[in-house]
């Protein structure tokens, strides 16, 4: 693992709701023993409001705007993996900021899969609250599509169904030696 410090001192873990980040980012973090970040607790942190909260008090806009500036405060991070909310890529420069300043990784589910764990999961998520299973459906398809581009431009793309974090390591060993 020389070359991951060497190559990238920052792991961006890019993907949609529901996709796994948060798993990805602890497994990684035990496997490379590096600090491990969520970009969505760091804004709670600062902002001292929760992220839902906040999009019921203010706006998407808003949130986009302090959650990008949040983002290019990790370049400080070394030896570090960042979990981006879904839609961090999707704004700004965010996504060529972070190719250009870490190894980021789209971790790549179905929207079925996305929507089943939606519905399972406790974690809040303003973007969908109060939708019903088929609006939910509908949107997870269109919103999905439309951040797909920006999760394409990551350096590695992993599935996500049945993540495993050394197969990670081992594709980001690949993509080095390349």
């Amino acid at each position: 693992m020389e070359n991951l410090t060497a190559n990238s001192p920052r792991i961006f873990l890019i993907g949609y709701m529901g996709s796994g980040k948060s798993s990805a980012l602890k497994q990684l973090g035990k496997l490379l023993s590096w600090e491990t970040y969520d970009l969505d607790r760091l804004f709670e942190e600062r902002y001292k409001i929760s992220v839902q909260d906040f999009f019921h008090k203010y706006d998407e806009t808003a949130f986009r705007k302090l959650e990008s500036q949040l983002l290019k405060e990790t370049v400080n991070y070394e030896n570090a993996i960042i979990a981006t909310g879904g839609g961090t890529p999707c704004f700004y420069d965010n996504m060529e900021w972070m190719n250009a300043n870490g190894t980021t990784i789209f971790i790549k589910v179905s929207p079925k899969t996305a929507i089943n764990r939606l519905i399972n999961s406790k974690k809040k998520r303003p973007l969908i609250e109060g939708k019903s299973e088929q609006e939910l459906l509908e949107y997870v398809e269109q919103h999905y599509g439309e951040r797909m581009p920006f999760y394409e431009k990551a350096h590695i793309i992993v599935k996500g169904e049945n993540l495993d974090a050394k197969e990670i390591l081992s594709l980001m060993t690949l993509s080095y030696n390349a």
